[in-house]
């Protein structure tokens, strides 16, 4: 037993990084107790749980020891991503293919390759703070544009700030923004990646929610319209199949591949092979499509059920964003409104949200929070915004 408490000397870096409030809201947005507006996590029966099954039985009885050893990239799975990239007018090949464990793991690597203590890096203001981890956590000195709850992030800020500091990298959500539920416009799209090769900075496009769009078209990501090289798009399994498989990759040029390489061995050595051959099973035998429809689908009930909810008991105090995919909407109280302070006063209600001051960068925000509608049944969402509303009401 030890006598005396240790002083630990941490490093600056560590001293950088700071606990994702997320994190331990978590417990309360799995809590069978509670109406869950917190998590973004899909509904159970929304996971293709059969048919995962049936492909990790197939690798395992098909390669044996090979899908539980260490192992070289899978082969199948970079030409399977290649070819979708491909399908959304990213030309690449499978050597531009680079397999992670997820967008949050690319980020962090990504921001290791590109900033130094003390360099700029550019997110936007209300941000997943996984973005903030990856990028503050390095010690890079954060600069932050706004996001237009219409057309996603501010691009003639973005300019501004692009010509006043030496920019090194800048990190946007194009499409069903987290956690705003906002989306770019195409126009601004093609525009980012304009301002990518004139000033010479990275972009790093953060892409988990695209494919969840359940209304108007998916727009073309930002690194289909880069000519200079400069936007690195990162993709996700975790919201198309499910958030237990930690499986994401980047589309990278060649020429950086071994710098990445040798960052990504310091963290970890690879990517679980079995994990990346039980997902190419599952994409070769051709049950993504059916399995996206299904969950557009149910998505669409769903955010069309909170929609309802929140026009019949909070339209005269508050506004949202509709979205038109992804998990979650914003929503906007008056500025005398703190939902930090509501949170406990909602959970008792037996109620949970994100509040909005969790995403910002600088403290702001306060009158807001994040909803999700991924994983609550359509008819409990009436109960839950009734309740919410119940506890907004008495604070004004």
């Amino acid at each position: 037993m030890l006598t005396n408490r240790p002083t630990y000397q941490v490093s600056r870096r560590a001293s950088y990084l700071e606990r994702s409030v997320l994190r331990g809201l978590l417990k309360h947005a799995v809590d069978p107790s509670l109406i869950s507006l917190a998590g973004g996590l899909p509904a159970d029966e929304d996971l293709p749980t059969e048919q995962l099954n049936q492909c990790m039985n197939i690798v395992l009885k098909r390669d044996g020891a090979a899908a539980l050893q260490y192992s070289p990239a899978y082969a199948a799975l970079h030409e399977w991503i290649a070819d979708y990239m491909l399908r959304r007018n990213i030309a690449c090949s499978p050597e531009n293919i680079f397999i992670t464990n997820g967008n949050q793991q690319g980020l962090s690597i990504l921001s290791r390759l590109f900033l130094d203590e003390g360099k700029t890096a550019v997110i936007e203001e209300a941000v997943f703070t996984g973005t903030q981890q990856g990028t503050k956590g390095v010690g890079a000195n954060v600069v932050t544009i706004p996001t237009d709850l219409a057309h996603g992030a501010d691009v003639h800020h973005l300019e501004t700030v692009l010509e006043q500091h030496d920019v090194k990298l800048m990190a946007l959500i194009p499409d069903f923004h987290n956690p705003l539920g906002v989306s770019m416009t195409e126009n601004n799209r093609r525009r980012v990646a304009e301002l990518a090769a004139r000033y010479h900075v990275p972009v790093l496009e953060d892409d988990a929610y695209s494919q969840l769009r359940f209304t108007g078209r998916i727009l073309p990501p930002i690194r289909a319209f880069d000519t200079s090289g400069y936007v690195f798009y990162l993709g996700s399994f975790s919201k198309m199949l499910a958030p237990g498989l930690r499986l994401g990759f980047m589309v990278i040029p060649e020429s950086l591949q071994p710098k990445i390489t040798v960052i990504r061995e310091s963290i970890d050595l690879e990517t679980s092979t079995l994990m990346q051959r039980t997902v190419a099973e599952f994409l070769h035998r051709g049950y993504l499509e059916p399995h996206i429809e299904k969950l557009r689908q149910s998505l669409k009930i769903r955010a069309e059920a909170l929609m309802t909810a929140l026009d019949k008991h909070l339209s005269d105090i508050a506004t949202w964003t509709v979205p038109e995919g992804g998990l979650f909407t914003w929503c906007v109280l008056p500025e005398n409104v703190d939902t930090w302070q509501l949170f406990d006063e909602a959970l008792d209600a037996g109620v949970v949200y994100i509040p909005g001051g969790a995403f910002s960068v600088n403290g702001g925000h306060k009158n807001t929070m994040r909803l999700n509608f991924s994983r609550v049944a359509p008819e409990t969402f009436d109960e839950g915004i009734k309740r919410l509303s119940a506890v907004i009401r008495k604070a004004l």
